[in-house]
C-alpha cells in the first residue's frame, strides 16, 4: 500500500515532467524550423507561443507573424538587438511594453496587424524613436492622448480597421515627416478641423480614408494638415453633392492625386471640379462610378491634370468636349469605360497623350476622325472592343496618321480580314498584337506594308493564316513573330517565308499540326534566340527511314538559347541534330516517344540549364548521353518515364542524383521504377547502387586486359614490318650509350678511300671501273682491291678485317651474284657493318649494277635503302654519256663526313 501510494503520489509529476519536455522538444523543433537568408529569419507559420532563442545574434530582419504568440517580452528579444525589421503579425498580442524598443534600439519596421491590441500607455512609443514604419492595423486599439509624438522619424501610419470613429491621434502637433497615413475601414462619419490639426506641421503624400461611413466634410477641415499632396476616398458614397464640397474644401491645396473610385458619381458637370482650378493635381481616380454622363467641359478646370482613370463606368455618350481641357494628360484609362456613342474629334484637346487604354468598350465604329489630335500617342490598347474591326481596312486608322504609335493593341476584336496597306499609317509601330482573332485569310505580304520600325507582331490564335514566300517582304526589321495556333499546317514553301527577317530573335509557330518543313525553312536567322515548336507532328522529320534521311531543319541557329519541340511524336532523333548548338540553354523534348538516345547527341549542349524529357520511353540515363549536358543543369524534369531500374541503366543517374543541386520537381513522387518487376512502382531515388559498384573492379581489369592486348599487337605488327630500322637504330642508340662513339679520326689516318666488296663474277667489272679513277688526278682516290691490295702470308679472314678496318668507306656493288655469294653474304657483309655501328659511322656506300628489289636485298644482305641517306645509294648508268656524272655522284659520296649526326 505504501508504495502504491508513492507510485501515485509520483505520477502526477512524472506527467507534468513529460509534458515539460514534450512543450521543449516541440519549442526546439520548431526553431529549427527557422529559415534564415541574408541575416533574416523567418519564423512565421510555426505555432509558436514564444520567440525562438536560438536564432543567430546578428540577424537583422525578424518574421514571426501567423503564429500563437500572446506578448513581445522584451527580455526576449535582448540578444536579437541588430534588429531593424520586426514583422508580428497575425499574432494574438494583446499589450505592448514599453521596453520593447529600448531592446531594439536600431529598429526602424514595426508590424503589429492582425493582433489584439486594445488600451496602449501613452509612453509605450517613448524609445521608438528609429521607427519610420508602424503598422496597427486589423486591432482595436483606443487612441488616448499622444500616443504617436515620440515617433518624430516616422514615415509610414496604418491604424486602418480599428473601429476608430475619428480621425484624432493627439492634440498637439506631432508626426512632422510622415508620408502616408491610413485612416481605411473604420468608423468615421465625419471630418473634423480640430481632428486633422495634429498634422498641421506635416507634409501627407498619402491620406487613405477609404471604406468609412463618411456622411460630412466640415470646413477646412483638409487645409488644417501641413501639406496634403494626396487623398484617398474610395469606397465612400459621396455622390455629385459632396464630391463638388469636397472639391472645394481641397481648393488651394497641395493636392496632387486625387482617388475618388466608386463613390457613386453618375454624372459630372462644369461644377463638380471647379473647386481644384487652383489647385496642381496631376492625376484623377474616378473609375467604378457607374459614370453615365460627362458634360462638356466638365475637365477643364484641371489643366495640370496628367492621369485620369475612368475605367469600369458606363458613359452612354463622350462628346466631342468631353475630355477639353485636359491638354497635359499623359495617361488616358477608359476601360469599359464606354457603352455607345463617341464623337469624332473627342480626343482632339488631348495633344499631350501618349498613353489611351480603350479595352472591352461598346460604340459603333472607328471614324475617319476618332483619334484625331492625338499626335503624341505612343500606346493605344483597342482590345475586345465591340465596333467595326472586324475588316481592317487602309482607312481604318488614318486619323492616327500623324501620331508617333509604338504599341497597338487589335487582340479580342473578332477581327477576320486584313486588306492591304491596313497599317501603312502608322510608320512609328514598334508592337503590333493581331491575336485572338478570326483572321482567315492568304498572308500576301502586303497587309502589314508601311511598317517600316515594326518589332512585334502577334497573330497567335486566329483561325486560318496561309502563309507565302513574301508574307513578311516588307517588315524586315521584324524580332519577334508569333504565330501560335493559326492552322498553318504547311510550311513547306521555297523560298521559307521566313527568309526575309534577319533580325528575327524570338519565332512561335507551335499548336499548327506542321508535319512538312524544308530543310532550309530556318537558313539565315542566324540571330533566333527563341524557337518554340511544340505540339505539331514532326516526327516523320527525324526518321531514319525518310526518303532523303533526316531533315536537320536546326541546322542554321546557331545562337538559339531557348527550343521547345514538346509533344511532336518523336520516336527517332539524329545525333547530329543539336549539332553546333552551343548557346542552347533550355529544351524541351517533353510528351514525346522518345526512348533511346544517341551516345554523344547532346554534347555541344555544355553550358544547359534547363532540360526537359517527361514522359517520354526512356528507360536508361547513361553518363555516355547525359554526363555532358547534366554538368551544369539547373533544372531537369525526366519524370513520367518508364524506368529500368538496374545498374546498366540508371546507376550513375541515381549516384548524380545524390550529388546534384539541380532544381527537380516530382523527385520524390513522379520518378518511378517500371522494370524488374521486384523494382516496379519503386522510386528511382531508392534504387540500390551499391551491387553496382562490385563490378568496377572487372571494369579496370577489362580495360587493362583490352589495352595490353592492343599495345601488343601494335608492337607485333611493328616488329614484323619496321623491326629492321628499329634493330638499326637500337645497335646505334646502344653502342653510343655504352661509350662506343666513333673518335673522328683525320683522313691521313686511313690508308685507303674505299673498300670494295663484290661478287667474284664481277672482279673485272671492278678493276675496269674503278682502277682508272684512282688515276685520275681530280679524284686523287685511292680503292683497296682484294686482288691487289691484301697483305700476303696471312689468311684472308684477318686480310679482309684489316682492309675495312684501314679504309674510310666501304663500297657495295650490288648484283644478282653478289645477293648469292656466301662468302660475302655471311663474313663480308656482317663485319662492314658491324664496323659501320660500333664506331657510329655513316660509311657504306651501294652501287647497284642490276634492279635489285628492297625486300631480295634485306632477305640476302640483311641491308635496306632506308638504312643510308639518299647521296651514298648509286645506280650504275645504262648510258655512257651518263657515266660522268655517275663518276661525280661517287667522288661527293666518297668524300662527304662519315660520321652518323
Amino acid at each position: 500500500m505504501l508504495l502504491a501510494d508513492a507510485t501515485m503520489r509520483a505520477l502526477p509529476c512524472w506527467i507534468c515532467l513529460s509534458s515539460l519536455l514534450t512543450t521543449s522538444l516541440l519549442c526546439v523543433s520548431a526553431e529549427n524550423q527557422c529559415k534564415i537568408k541574408n541575416e533574416v529569419a523567418d519564423c512565421s507559420h510555426l505555432k509558436l507561443t514564444e520567440i525562438p532563442s536560438d536564432l543567430p545574434i546578428n540577424i537583422t530582419g525578424l518574421d514571426i507573424s501567423h503564429n500563437q504568440l500572446k506578448k513581445l517580452p522584451p527580455a526576449n528579444l535582448t540578444k536579437y538587438s541588430k534588429l531593424i525589421y520586426l514583422d508580428a503579425g497575425y499574432n494574438s498580442i494583446s499589450k505592448l511594453q514599453l521596453e520593447l524598443c529600448q531592446s531594439l534600439p536600431l529598429l526602424t519596421v514595426l508590424n503589429l496587424k492582425h493582433n489584439q491590441l486594445h488600451e496602449l500607455s501613452d509612453v509605450v512609443f517613448d524609445s521608438c524613436t528609429n521607427l519610420t514604419e508602424l503598422n496597427l492595423g486589423f486591432n482595436i486599439i483606443e487612441i488616448k492622448g499622444n500616443l504617436f509624438k515620440p515617433l518624430k522619424n516616422l514615415i509610414i501610419l496604418d491604424v486602418s480597421h480599428n473601429h476608430l470613429k475619428s480621425t484624432k491621434l493627439g492634440s498637439q502637433q506631432q508626426l512632422e515627416n510622415l508620408h502616408e497615413l491610413v485612416f481605411s475601414d473604420n468608423k468615421i462619419t465625419e471630418l473634423k478641423k480640430e481632428d486633422l490639426e495634429f498634422l498641421s506641421n506635416t507634409s501627407l503624400k498619402r491620406l487613405d480614408l477609404s471604406s468609412n461611413p463618411l456622411t460630412e466634410i466640415h470646413t477646412g477641415c483638409l487645409r488644417v494638415i501641413g501639406n496634403l499632396y494626396g487623398l484617398v476616398l474610395n469606397n465612400i458614397d459621396l455622390g455629385e453633392n459632396r464630391t463638388e464640397k469636397l472639391c472645394s474644401e481641397l481648393s488651394n491645396t497641395k493636392i496632387q492625386n486625387l482617388s475618388l473610385s466608386h463613390i457613386n458619381l453618375l454624372c459630372i458637370d462644369n461644377s463638380t471640379f471647379y473647386g481644384l482650378e487652383r489647385t496642381n493635381l496631376s492625376a484623377l481616380n474616378l473609375s467604378e462610378n457607374s459614370l453615365s454622363v460627362i458634360k462638356n467641359g466638365s475637365f477643364r478646370w484641371l489643366a495640370n491634370l496628367e492621369e485620369l482613370n475612368l475605367e469600369y463606368n458606363k458613359i452612354s455618350h463622350l462628346y466631342s468636349h468631353s475630355l477639353y481641357g485636359l491638354s497635359k494628360v499623359k495617361y488616358l484609362n477608359l476601360k469599359n469605360a464606354l457603352t455607345r456613342i463617341i464623337d469624332d474629334f473627342s480626343f482632339y484637346s488631348l495633344t499631350q497623350l501618349e498613353y489611351l487604354n480603350m479595352d472591352g468598350n461598346t460604340f459603333p465604329e472607328i471614324t475617319a476622325h476618332l483619334f484625331t489630335g492625338l499626335d503624341n500617342l505612343k500606346y493605344l490598347s483597342l482590345c475586345n472592343c465591340d465596333t467595326n474591326l472586324h475588316r481592317i481596312s487602309n482607312k481604318t486608322f488614318s486619323s492616327l496618321a500623324n501620331s508617333t504609335l509604338q504599341v497597338l493593341n487589335l487582340t479580342k476584336d473578332r477581327i477576320y480580314t486584313i486588306e492591304s496597306g491596313a497599317f501603312s499609317w502608322l510608320g512609328h509601330l514598334k508592337s503590333l498584337d493581331l491575336g485572338l482573332n478570326d483572321i482567315t485569310q492568304v498572308l500576301t505580304g502586303h497587309e502589314f506594308q508601311g511598317l517600316s520600325n515594326i518589332q512585334d507582331i502577334y497573330l497567335s490564335y486566329n483561325k486560318q493564316l496561309t502563309l507565302t514566300s513574301d508574307s513578311f517582304t516588307f517588315v524586315p526589321s521584324l524580332r519577334k513573330l508569333m504565330l501560335r495556333k493559326v492552322a498553318c499546317s504547311n510550311l513547306d514553301l521555297s523560298p521559307s517565308p521566313f527568309h526575309p527577317l534577319q533580325n528575327l530573335t524570338i519565332l512561335d509557330v507551335s499548336n499548327n499540326n506542321l508535319a512538312n518543313i524544308r530543310i532550309d525553312l530556318f537558313d539565315g536567322l542566324h540571330k533566333l534566340e527563341i524557337l518554340d515548336l511544340q505540339h505539331n507532328n514532326l516526327a516523320r522529320l527525324w526518321k531514319h527511314a525518310n526518303p532523303d534521311g533526316p531533315v536537320l531543319f536546326l541546322r542554321d541557329l546557331f545562337n538559339l538559347r531557348v527550343l521547345n519541340l514538346k509533344s511532336n511524336g518523336f520516336d527517332e532523333i539524329p545525333v547530329q541534330v543539336f549539332k553546333g548548338l552551343i548557346h542552347l540553354r533550355s529544351l524541351d523534348l517533353g510528351s514525346n516517344n522518345l526512348n533511346l538516345l544517341p551516345a554523344t547527341l547532346f554534347d555541344d549542349q555544355v553550358s544547359m540549364n534547363s532540360l526537359i524529357l517527361q514522359k517520354n520511353l526512356i528507360t536508361s540515363v547513361e553518363d555516355k548521353v547525359f554526363g555532358t549536358v547534366f554538368k551544369n543543369l539547373k533544372e531537369l524534369q525526366l519524370d513520367s518515364n518508364p524506368f529500368d531500374c538496374t545498374c546498366e541503366s540508371i546507376s550513375w543517374f541515381v549516384s548524380w542524383l545524390n550529388v546534384t543541386q539541380a532544381y527537380i520537381p516530382g523527385l520524390d513522387s513522379h520518378y518511378l521504377c517500371n522494370t524488374p518487376p521486384h523494382y516496379h512502382d519503386t522510386l528511382v531515388m531508392h534504387f540500390d547502387i551499391s551491387p553496382c559498384k562490385d563490378s568496377a573492379p572487372f571494369k579496370l581489369l577489362y580495360i587493362i586486359s583490352t589495352t595490353v592486348v592492343l599495345l601488343l599487337i601494335i608492337i607485333v605488327t611493328l616488329i614484323q614490318f619496321e623491326g629492321w630500322r628499329i634493330a638499326f637504330y637500337w645497335n646505334v642508340s646502344v653502342n653510343r650509350v655504352l661509350g662506343f662513339n666513333e673518335i673522328d679520326r683525320q683522313p691521313e689516318d686511313f690508308d685507303y678511300d674505299a673498300y670494295i666488296i663484290h661478287a667474284r663474277e664481277n672482279k673485272n667489272w671492278v678493276l675496269k671501273n674503278f682502277i682508272p679513277l684512282e688515276k685520275n688526278q681530280q679524284f686523287q682516290i685511292r680503292f683497296c682491291l682484294e686482288e691487289r691490295d691484301f697483305e700476303a702470308g696471312i689468311s684472308e679472314f684477318e686480310a679482309t678485317m684489316n682492309s675495312i678496318k684501314k679504309s674510310r668507306k666501304i663500297i657495295f656493288v650490288v648484283t644478282e651474284q653478289l645477293l648469292k655469294d656466301p662468302w660475302c653474304k655471311k663474313f663480308k657483309v656482317y663485319h662492314a657493318l658491324q664496323q659501320a655501328i660500333e664506331q657510329s659511322r655513316d660509311s657504306i656506300i651501294l652501287i647497284f649494277l642490276h634492279d635489285i628489289p628492297d625486300y631480295k636485298l634485306n632477305q640476302a644482305l640483311f641491308l635496306r635503302r632506308g638504312m643510308f641517306r639518299s647521296h651514298c645509294i648509286l645506280d650504275w648508268p645504262a648510258q655512257k654519256e651518263r657515266v660522268n656524272a655517275f663518276h661525280q655522284k661517287l667522288r661527293l659520296a666518297l668524300k662527304s663526313s662519315s660520321k652518323v649526326l
